[in-house]
């Protein structure tokens, strides 16, 4: 490979699949081999998913071969993770390489275990034991005298070690034993082949359960990385060509059939559809497409042929943005894996330092040398870390992939940790409580103007053409409604946070903005207008002004429009359940008092913020995030917002919530929040909440299990309360239930609007 080959962009992280990994204290291993190279800035491996994420430092560019070399070096298979690469499944991890060692192990194992069952450990003969037990240990157990070796050669210890020098010292017990004793009938000793045996085939079956558990919390990627079809039909000069997608490039033109797949974003050029979005959004309705709406890859179409055109392929589609998000939730590590870490770290030594000590002190109490020696295999048996480094990975894998399942992008570990603390949850009102559609609901001149209406509402539809701002599609609306057209103006532009102007052909001024901007230019107003504008606005309409200003006069106000916004339909529900999950509710918006208050009000919003300018909504934020009282903690405030302007509250915030505005401007705000909900259902806030707080249990549950398990079972193996054979039931079946418990996440689902 060439050094050009073998160099990583500067700043983009690289994955490596990592393969032998037993335990916690690999991890810590493999992130330590990583760490010490040149240029690494940080390195993290996640145990569940087996992924080593390697971000370069500031300015650094890394050589992959170098990377894999390291990981090599220190005892493990690595290769690079393409881009597009299934996720959960690896090479050669083909089920009967997986569960043939585990058939074998058992049918060796439980001849050896049945005579135990029936009190008579002289069943079998010493020879037929030990041609059952030396083919498991050696063969079999080959895996971890391998890993054990090559932990042991970079001075660190893992699981493989335990489980080989245990099962090594009940094999070798028992053929000391069968070599110094005699073995008829009535003088037989006993042997413990079976305990070696068996634990080997604990373990491995174990392991077996343990990455088919783990293969099930890939399930919400892999089933999003389905929804790439292999082959699209483009549209050339020959007609319908049928191609691989990975020849498609942007401003092609695709054809997509009934049932097919969206194969990549753009849209539609031709033809009228349904399409199912639910794997992307959560969404269970079909939505409606028509010419020039967008369309998202790996949506389903419906009834209808359509002809759409390419705006994004590959890794820049929408799908690749969700599955990375995913992907890169469940590789991170949570705060409280830190913890794990450490304790990993100084666990195996310790664990070889107890059972040495369980050992010598049974001998010096006074129990014969080979019971001591079974002590001592028992504590080296039982004390697996794998739940440790199970616990929280399969937690997250299993909560950020049930969430994105219902339409909830988890950015983070960090954000999942933090969203349960969510004390205050800040609002933006358009588009994340409303429609984020209004509409002109009415509109009145001045008498003085009365007039010349149609010329009016011709100047305020010409000062918001080219606009994309909301208010300005209702006024362009409503000069179509009424066959009014656009007049067209000069030097337009628009004023941040107050309206917009513009220069007629005769110099003068118009201004179409804000009762704000109407005070600072000190524009009077009719009375009529006045009272109209103060009784829709305390109707919970927005109210812009249309006013003029000559060369060398004062602003006079022309014209008012009142602006209705309908509240979405489960925002009522939505805020009544953060309610009760005991979050407060504040709204922050830009609109006058009047209507954000109304809204407010019929929504059962705590606070109402309005009048607020896009740039001041992060210092309300901050506001919010000051600690109640003395001494307290600063409170984790959440802020949900749709949009370009809502970015800087959404990264002032503790947790930014981006809801999908079909309307655009939802890609930036993506960026700077922790969670994006991907359909714009209030609901889904509460849900990302209350999801978040699951999962938090279920790593506390999972530490606990993992903590308490060896906690108890060191000591009581040290003491001699353990066989080394149920310490190997114990120990498989720990990592087993940490993952189960994990992935009853899986079957969580957010509460419908009618759910108590």
């Amino acid at each position: 490979m060439s050094d050009h080959a073998a160099q990583a962009p500067v700043n983009d992280p690289i994955q490596l699949a990592i393969r032998g990994m037993t335990c916690a204290a690999c991890v810590g291993r493999v992130e330590r081999a990583l760490r010490k190279l040149p240029g690494v800035g940080q390195a993290d491996v996640n145990f569940a998913t087996e992924v080593a994420t390697v971000q370069a430092a500031s300015g650094q560019a890394l050589s992959t071969e170098v990377l894999v070399n390291a990981v090599e070096v220190a005892g493990y298979e690595a290769h690079v993770v393409q881009a597009d690469a299934p996720m959960g499944e690896h090479e050669g991890d083909a089920p009967w390489r997986i569960w043939l060692p585990v058939a074998l192990g058992l049918a060796a194992a439980i001849p050896l275990m049945l005579p135990m069952l029936w009190g008579n450990h002289h069943f079998w003969p010493a020879w037929f034991q030990f041609l059952l037990a030396t083919p498991v240990q050696f063969i079999l157990g080959a895996r971890f005298y391998r890993a054990g070796w090559a932990a042991l050669r970079s001075g660190a210890g893992n699981m493989d070690q335990l489980v080989a020098l245990g099962t090594s010292a009940a094999w070798a017990l028992s053929v000391w034993l069968w070599w110094r004793h005699p073995t008829d009938a009535h003088h037989a000793p006993d042997l413990y082949f079976e305990s070696s045996t068996v634990v080997i085939a604990l373990v491995l079956l174990g392991k077996a359960l343990e990455a088919r558990a783990k293969y099930q919390t890939t399930a919400a990627i892999r089933a999003l990385q389905a929804l790439r079809p292999d082959v699209v039909h483009r549209l050339g000069p020959q007609g319908e060509v049928d191609v691989p997608l990975a020849l498609v490039t942007a401003g092609d033109r695709l054809v997509v059939r009934p049932g097919e797949r969206v194969p990549a974003d753009g849209v539609v050029a031709e033809g009228r559809t349904h399409v199912d979005e639910s794997l992307l959004t959560g969404e269970p309705l079909p939505v409606s497409k028509a010419e020039g709406d967008r369309l998202t890859g790996g949506a389903i179409n419906g009834e209808g042929r359509l002809v759409m055109a390419v705006t994004a392929v590959g890794g820049q589609t929408m799908l690749s943005q969700i599955i990375r998000r995913v992907v890169d939730a469940q590789a991170s590590k949570a705060p409280i894996q830190q913890l794990v870490d450490r304790v990993s770290a100084v666990f195996v030594p310790v664990v070889l330092l107890v059972a040495v000590l369980a050992g010598l002190g049974a001998w010096a109490w006074g129990l014969p040398t080979e019971a001591a020696v079974i002590r001592a295999v028992a504590v080296l048996v039982i004390a697996c870390p794998c739940a440790l480094g199970l616990a929280t990975p399969a937690a997250i894998m299993a909560g950020t992939g049930a969430a994105a399942r219902h339409g909830i992008l988890i950015k983070d570990p960090q954000a999942l940790e933090l969203t349960h603390r969510i004390a205050v949850l800040a609002f933006d009102k358009t588009g994340t409580l409303t429609e984020g559609r209004p509409r002109v609901s009415q509109w009145l001149v001045a008498a003085s103007a009365a007039a010349d209406a149609p010329g009016l509402l011709a100047i305020a539809a010409g000062l918001q053409q080219g606009s994309e701002h909301p208010l300005a599609r209702a006024v362009l609306a409503a000069a179509q409604d009424q066959e009014v057209v656009p007049q067209p103006l000069g030097e337009v532009r628009a004023v941040p946070g107050r309206g917009i102007e513009g220069l007629e052909a005769n110099a003068r001024r118009w201004m179409l903005g804000s009762t704000r901007w109407r005070d600072e230019l000190g524009a009077s107003a009719p009375e009529a207008l006045q009272e109209a504008a103060s009784r829709w606005a305390g109707e919970g309409a927005s109210v812009s002004w249309l006013m003029m200003a000559s060369p060398n006069g004062a602003a006079t106000v022309q014209a008012v429009f009142a602006f209705g916004d309908a509240v979405k339909p489960h925002t009522v529900a939505a805020v009544r359940e953060l309610h009760r999950l005991g979050v407060r509710t504040v709204m922050i918006s830009g609109d006058n008092r009047g209507a954000a208050q109304a809204i407010g009000a019929q929504v059962g919003i705590d606070e109402v913020i309005a009048e607020v300018l896009p740039g001041d909504k992060a210092d309300h934020v901050h506001r919010l995030q000051q600690p109640t009282a003395p001494g307290a903690r600063a409170t984790v405030v959440g802020m949900v917002g749709d949009g370009l302007n809502d970015a800087p509250a959404l990264a002032a915030a503790d947790v930014g919530l981006a809801m999908a505005n079909p309307e655009g401007g939802t890609d930036v705000a993506m960026q700077a929040a922790g969670i994006t909900l991907m359909r714009g259902d209030p609901l889904l806030i509460p849900a990302a909440i209350d999801i978040s707080r699951r999962t938090s249990r279920k790593i506390r549950e999972n530490l606990v299990w993992a903590f308490g398990y060896n906690v108890i079972g060191i000591p009581l193996a040290a003491l001699g309360g353990l066989s080394p054979l149920l310490a190997g039931a114990a120990m498989a079946f720990s990592s087993v239930c940490v993952v189960t418990n994990a992935l009853w996440l899986s079957r969580w689902r957010p509460a419908d609007a009618g759910d108590p």
